[in-house]
């Protein structure tokens, strides 16, 4: 089943169950005569706003992301937290007019009597969803086309597991060798290509998934693989190998048999609304509130050195997309005309009187919230890089290009761990940290970043 198909069939059943919990909701509280009312509550108006409602709120928990080998109890725990939720809200939203019309005795009884409706019909909607798509996937429907990195006893045991197991999800349709040999086939499937191969085998075999069943010796072959892979796959390793990979990660049990998968998305939606309105709401202020300061900075730029007040340079943003970036100008005008693209440095000679101060306090970096506020960038999040480095570094370092799953950001965990890029070897070790902040992206971590951003601004703590 594709993941359209998979969003109609639980959208539909939600919706489905959503009109059933209103309808009887509606008998028991207009039809049984248990409940008084002074005017006679309308069904189909009020069910169709609070079916809408319920379909944002579920969205907003994740619970339209895609599902494969996942527990239902897991997802169930999921529906009764946004169903607690929710009904909380609607408490104070919608059935607090009934404390005017009816005891308060009554209202906690009706809301208590929706909650009980909702529990109890839309994880069973889910769970008659998720049981048919087991069926399915039993019966070799909507499997995830899958390769297994190795072919190696570990990679035999792997797919005999997943042959045994179809309801995980999985089918794996050939093997990649991560040696100097050629060919090999186990029960019927045959290695499809090396390991230099893999995104033509990816394409050519709509590959969803891959599993890596390699050996803890070949820690540089799984950096490789999954720095070649340009394509949009899910990464799953066995646990020995954990320890070459930054971070923390998810680990999945398949029937007793672990799997760790590699750069889960962990934000939930609703994190990413707030995370967004955080974004806007913050740079407004900014721009709005220091307006005067930020016109003082464009004269004093001004009077110090020719040239335009800011500065404008093509970054690489989320899926590698290009974006022009707004700074503040702190270096003479056409700077990099003789010297050509450069990394940063202490004491740079190209920097003006006002911009050593504006980079000391970090203030030349004002202008990118106007690229927040457009979405080409987040307050928190990996650093912008140009083009030309985006290429140059990925050649060098594995899993440079993960950066790109992400929108980049003013602040992040490398940005207040880590100097400024002065060589590639700071690049390899701000990438550590951008790969942890990637795997464990929460608002909480969102926070915290900036807490400790300010602490370092305000320490005066910025390049020179």
């Amino acid at each position: 089943m594709s993941k359209t198909a998979e969003k109609v069939l639980v959208i539909s059943i939600d919706i489905l169950m959503l009109f059933l919990v209103w309808y009887v909701y509606y008998l028991i509280r207009v039809e049984s005569g248990l409940f008084s009312y002074y005017v006679r509550p309308e069904f189909w108006g009020p069910m169709l706003i609070i079916t809408a409602y319920w379909l944002v709120m579920f969205w907003l928990f994740g619970l339209y992301q895609s599902w494969y080998a996942k527990s239902r109890l897991d997802e169930v725990i999921t529906i009764l937290k946004a169903v607690t939720f929710g009904v909380f809200v609607l408490f104070f939203a919608i059935f607090i007019d009934d404390i005017s019309t009816n005891s308060p005795a009554n209202s906690r009884i009706l809301i208590l009597i929706y909650w009980f409706l909702m529990m109890f019909f839309i994880p069973a909607g889910r769970i008659a969803v998720r049981t048919l798509q087991r069926k399915l996937l039993e019966k070799g429907i909507g499997l995830r086309n899958t390769l297994i990195v190795g072919f190696n006893e570990k990679g035999k045991e792997i797919f005999d597991l997943l042959e045994r197991y179809p309801a995980l999800g999985y089918k794996v349709v050939g093997f990649i060798r991560t040696d100097k040999r050629k060919g090999g086939e186990h029960k019927g499937v045959r290695v499809l290509g090396s390991v230099e191969k893999i995104n033509d085998v990816i394409r050519e075999h709509d590959i969803k998934e891959i599993i890596f069943a390699l050996d803890s010796s070949e820690h540089g072959k799984l950096l490789e693989v999954i720095g070649r892979c340009d394509e949009d796959v899910g990464f799953k390793i066995v646990p020995d190998l954990y320890d070459a990979i930054s971070g923390q990660a998810r680990t999945n049990q398949i029937y007793g048999f672990p799997l760790i998968e590699i750069m889960p998305e962990l934000m939930k939606p609703w994190e990413k609304v707030v995370k967004r309105l955080i974004d806007i709401v913050v740079s407004l202020i900014i721009l709005l509130v220091g307006l005067p300061i930020w016109i003082l900075i464009a004269i004093l730029i001004k009077i110090d050195s020719k040239g335009p007040v800011i500065y404008k340079q093509e970054r690489v943003g989320k899926d590698g997309k290009i974006f022009t970036l707004y700074k503040f100008r702190s270096m003479f005008e056409n700077a990099e005309a003789l010297t050509g693209p450069t990394w940063a440095m202490k004491n740079d000679p190209r920097v003006t009187r006002v911009g050593k101060i504006l980079r000391k306090l970090h203030l030349d970096e004002v202008p990118q919230f106007f690229n927040v506020l457009k979405g080409d960038m987040s307050l928190v999040g990996p650093r912008p890089e140009r083009p030309m480095f985006v290429e140059e570094l990925s050649k060098k370092i594995p899993l440079y290009k993960r950066r790109l799953k992400v929108k980049p950001g003013i602040t992040g965990w490398a940005q207040i761990k880590y100097k400024y890029d002065e060589s590639i070897e700071d690049v390899k070790k701000k990438l550590q940290y951008d790969l942890f902040y990637i795997e464990n992206m929460s608002l909480r971590m969102d926070l915290k970043i900036l807490a400790y951003t300010i602490l370092h601004v305000l320490s005066g703590k910025g390049q020179t």
